[in-house]
């Protein structure tokens, strides 16, 4: 029953990984190795039930009432029984269980088991291997739960499980390998919009990194002003990645900006930098309602007329346009 329960858990992902040619990493193996380890400590319990009730029964009311009990702790409040039952969330990509999450599961059950395994043993005073026993098995429950009572809906995780790569300089810029086709093409039109940017007086910005957040998974890591951590998979496959970081460079100094102000800065900066048609992708997206097209009709007016002015007025067109504000909410 144990060998075929890992078959069970390892056969899927194995053949998963033969079809991707993809090799399992550490981190990847936490998971699976504290499955096989819970496999073991409820096999053992199984056991311990058959010793008492007629195995032709045991089987079936132990497989359902164990399948039952853990499933049923993600619908039942404190948080804590689903994380001692190894009920896991959905992880995110990148995400991996931390190592004391991986063992809170292992923790209640395999004290469980050991104690009852303590009781078989054919040696010693049985008064004494009862004491022991217990002991261990209720330390395996109260370890169990004092670890995991105070945690949320989300056990803790560790991110980042993703394998990267980088390219170029000032600034570097970083993405999950399967999406770095075309990452250097990618690094050199940011580079060259960033030096435009700077020239034309929008920014002064100059990342010396530019990473993908999105292997952070839930757990976001704060950008500074060297390092900006933005979503690049999506951005990176669909060709606007320059855009989504012109837009970010464009730093408006307030929450509250007038549309007429956004629009125009982004397409003022569009057109410096060549993505006029991601900015005009981006807008079909949003929908061009009659709204909407009215507003796109003053952008392109505001941004012709600044366009046809010299660059010194253009330079404080677009400071005073970033420095913008509404001084009520929305």
């Amino acid at each position: 029953m144990i060998v075929l329960s890992w078959l069970v858990l390892l056969l899927p992902p194995a053949v998963s990984l033969a079809r991707s040619a993809t090799a399992p990493t550490l981190d990847s193996l936490r998971l699976p190795l504290a499955g096989m380890v819970l496999c073991v400590a409820h096999a053992v319990l199984g056991f311990a039930v058959g010793c008492w009730i007629p195995r032709v029964i045991a089987t079936p009311i132990l497989a359902v009432a164990d399948w039952i009990t853990v499933a049923f702790t993600r619908a039942v409040l404190p948080y804590w029984p689903r994380h001692v039952s190894g009920q896991f969330d959905t992880l995110g990509f990148g995400e991996v269980p931390s190592l004391v999450t991986a063992a809170v599961p292992v923790l209640l059950a395999g004290g469980i088991a050991v104690g009852l395994m303590i009781l078989w043993l054919p040696y010693g005073w049985r008064a004494l291997r009862v004491v022991v026993a217990a002991v261990v098995a209720v330390g395996g429950v109260l370890g169990a739960y004092r670890t995991a009572v105070d945690w949320s809906a989300t056990p803790p995780l560790t991110g980042g499980h993703v394998e990267m790569k980088c390219v170029g300089s000032a600034p570097r810029m970083c993405v999950p390998e399967f999406d770095s086709r075309a990452l250097p093409q990618v690094q050199r039109d940011t580079a060259n919009a960033l030096r435009v940017l700077r020239d034309a007086g929008a920014t002064s910005a100059q990342p010396r990194l530019i990473t993908d957040s999105y292997v952070d998974g839930r757990r976001q890591k704060p950008s500074t002003d060297t390092v900006w951590r933005m979503e690049l998979t999506g951005p990176v496959q669909s060709g606007d990645a320059v855009y989504q970081i012109m837009v970010r460079t464009l730093h408006f100094r307030c929450e509250q900006v007038p549309a007429l102000s956004a629009h125009s800065a982004w397409l003022w900066g569009a057109l410096q930098t060549g993505q006029e048609q991601a900015y005009r992708k981006r807008r079909e997206q949003e929908g061009l309602d009659p709204l909407a097209q009215k507003l796109e009709k003053q952008v392109e007016a505001t941004v012709t007329k600044v366009l046809a002015e010299p660059r010194a007025d253009q330079a404080k067109w677009i400071r005073r346009t970033l420095d913008t504000c509404e001084a009520k909410a929305s």
